[in-house]
């Protein structure tokens, strides 16, 4: 009876009839409301799912996104690396302005050790470019970001903002920003820093979407370390720091450079897998005329 109603829910929720899909996921789920099998799971995760899609729908029913959130944290007491429902309740959290909640829910993620390191990695890239922001705010405005001639040619200079709470609000993000991207940086294991050497095409098609499943993770990680170097540099440069501002713009071109490496290798990646999909549509369509001939 649980996977009837899983099929008919999947139906319904195709068909946008939120409604008659929420209510057969909800006795999907009621009858195993532990998640102890696999039904039992799948309908507590697709219950969540329905009742964030009708939250999408009118955002004015923010009871429906603290269900799917309740739905969600439910479904990861099951499988603790889930990171499609982690990151909903931190999407929902983030939509509904629960700032404080939403940094408290990736902290936890980022300090749990009995997960997997990218989902880790992931938690800990997330809060560092919210202080990858907190800096740009500070360091990206006219009267900071000045344009001057250096042996003949236009470069930025940084200069200090006018109200010293500013400075002090970069200081404090790019301290807390390096130290998050820096532990994020630290997870990433030898397949991703191997991943240049890697011969797409003599992968399965399953080994080409975990591998970009984890690269992804750390082309974010690293594409942040750069970024946050540059706002070190930055603000080095507004402290007439010479010789840091110079390291930390190396570092950061480096670690750009280091990012577009692992950025190329998930393009190949995906260009793989978008060629085998449509061989195989093109050998459906070959299949079908044929048939259609031979009738």
């Amino acid at each position: 009876m649980s996977r009837k109603n899983l099929v008919d829910g999947s139906l319904a929720y195709k068909e946008r009839k939120f409604s008659e899909a929420e209510e057969l996921f909800r006795k999907a789920a009621a009858r195993d409301p532990e998640g102890t099998t696999m039904e039992g799971r799948t309908a507590q995760i697709f219950l969540a799912r329905t009742l964030h899609s009708r939250y999408i729908g009118d955002r004015q029913r923010t009871e429906l996104a603290e269900e799917a959130i309740q739905a969600y944290k439910r479904a990861l007491t099951v499988d603790k690396n889930d990171q499609s429902s982690y990151k909903a309740v931190a999407s929902l959290l983030d939509n509904l302005q629960r700032t404080d909640e939403w940094q408290q829910w990736v902290l936890e993620r980022s300090n749990r050790a009995d997960i997997e390191p990218q989902n880790r990695a992931e938690a800990l890239t997330s809060l560092a470019s919210r202080k990858n922001t907190c800096a740009n705010e500070v360091t990206d405005t006219e009267k900071t970001k000045k344009t001057v001639k250096k042996d003949g040619k236009d470069v930025f200079q940084w200069v200090k903002p006018e109200n010293p709470a500013d400075l002090e609000q970069l200081r404090g993000c790019v301290t807390d920003g390096l130290k998050l991207i820096d532990q994020a940086v630290a997870l990433e294991p030898p397949a991703v820093t191997n991943a240049p050497s890697l011969n797409v095409k003599s992968l399965t098609d399953a080994q080409l979407k975990e591998n970009l499943d984890l690269f992804k993770v750390f082309e974010s990680a690293r594409s942040y370390k750069a970024s946050l170097d540059a706002q070190a540099m930055r603000l080095a440069d507004m402290e007439g720091r010479t010789a840091d501002r110079d390291a930390l713009k190396a570092q950061a071109d480096a670690g750009r450079a280091k990012f577009l490496e692992l950025s190329k290798v998930d393009k190949d990646i995906q260009d793989e897998m978008d060629a085998r999909r449509a061989a195989e549509e093109e050998a459906a369509n070959a299949n079908a005329n044929a048939n259609s001939t031979k009738k």
